[in-house]
């Protein structure tokens, strides 16, 4: 069995020389005493109606879609504005401070990378070209977004450019782990606002837009998770695909063009919420949901705090290597937390380094308000 590896989508082979259906499903017949809604019958009509639409978002948008090229692999981007910004993931340029940008056009052209943020995968180029070959892409609000809604991606997947693939958001507010990224003393940092959708995203996709059908971008295809590979060797998707959201991008791209970098609030702790039933009972925790705080790292917010990690070992018949004791986070700043991923999603898209949140942690029987004021990540 292979085990199941989460694949970043973007081409690392140097040696590389590089629709839309709408299934329409109808409930079963109604009881006699109540009448159950139908979904409308799509007709010849609004079939051409959709297929038109799909269309015309590829000839207006695809020329604001890039190639990134660098010496090691390639992946896609986008334009930002119209001074030259393009926008793509951290893990395309790598190290690199020049790649090259390829349009739609056929024009090349080299760009300086001006600023890389590995925490939340993106990265910014600038380029020097005439005003007429940019086409900044139109950004939505990713807070609108609604599981089952129609995406669009266009990128450069195996090289292909100008690849155009169709899907639906499958679901929203997922975390993935920070590149490499682990805390000192253990734990891992987390990119939050993570759209999951089905649309066909491989290798060469990273970095280039995912659209809604207005063909506004609201997320950045970034990773794939997947057991498959091709005939040599390369990850292919398995309809498990991942997005970074725009409005992620809109908090961190304005600081990478401004200063090159962008500092993401920190906590300092590490916590769990996939227990099962029987973890939960062994910890002696009274709700089902939230984020169980498994480790605070000393001199950080949460330490200042006063938040509590669990420090009293489980007897060792009981199977799980956590310790009991520690809090319970249900929420911040009265907003609910039922995983570790609300917490998350909502520092980054909300808080910044110096701001105070208010934890609200079950620590035993006791239900506590505890301030705490925001680092910024190490």
């Amino acid at each position: 069995m292979n085990k199941k590896t989460l694949i970043s989508a973007a081409v690392l082979l140097v040696l590389l020389a590089s629709a839309c259906q709408l299934s329409t499903f109808f409930p079963a017949a109604a009881p006699t005493v109540a009448a159950v809604p139908t979904l409308p019958v799509l007709t010849s009509p609004d079939l051409s109606i959709s297929q038109n639409q799909l269309i015309a978002i590829y000839q207006q948008f695809n020329p604001g879609v890039v190639t990134v090229k660098t010496t090691t692999g390639l992946g896609s981007g986008w334009v930002y504005s119209g001074d030259g910004m393009i926008v793509t993931n951290d893990h395309v340029v790598g190290t690199e401070t020049q790649v090259e940008v390829d349009f739609a056009s056929g024009l090349k052209t080299f760009g300086k990378v001006i600023g890389t943020d590995a925490y939340s995968d993106l990265a910014v180029i600038k380029v020097d070209v005439a005003a007429a070959e940019l086409h900044p892409l139109p950004m939505g609000d990713s807070d609108s977004l609604q599981v089952g809604q129609t995406v669009i991606a266009i990128g450069n997947p195996f090289g292909l450019s100008g690849t155009m693939t169709t899907g639906i958001i499958s679901a929203l507010g997922r975390a993935l782990p920070a590149a490499n990224l682990t805390q000192a003393g253990g734990g891992h940092f987390t990119n939050a606002d993570i759209i999951q959708t089905d649309t066909a995203v491989n290798i060469g996709n990273s970095g280039g837009p995912l659209l809604n059908l207005n063909g506004e971008v609201i997320g950045i295809n970034d990773a794939i998770e997947t057991t498959s590979t091709n005939a040599i060797g390369q990850p292919v998707n398995s309809g498990v695909s991942f997005a970074i959201s725009i409005n992620t991008v809109k908090r961190v791209v304005p600081g990478l063009i401004r200063d090159g970098k962008y500092d993401f609030p920190y906590l300092g702790v590490t916590t769990i919420d996939d227990l099962s039933l029987a973890d939960i009972q062994a910890l002696g925790l009274k709700s089902t949901s939230g984020a169980y705080v498994t480790g605070v790292f000393a001199g950080g917010p949460s330490d200042q705090a006063g938040i509590h990690a669990g420090t009293q070992p489980l007897d060792s018949t009981v199977g799980i290597s956590l310790n009991k004791g520690g809090d319970l986070i249900i929420a911040i700043d009265s907003q609910p937390v039922v995983t570790f991923s609300d917490m998350i999603r909502y520092l980054v898209l909300h808080k910044s380094p110096g701001d105070t949140v208010t934890l609200t942690v079950l620590r035993g029987d006791q239900k506590l308000d505890i301030p705490v004021v925001l680092g910024k990540r190490p």
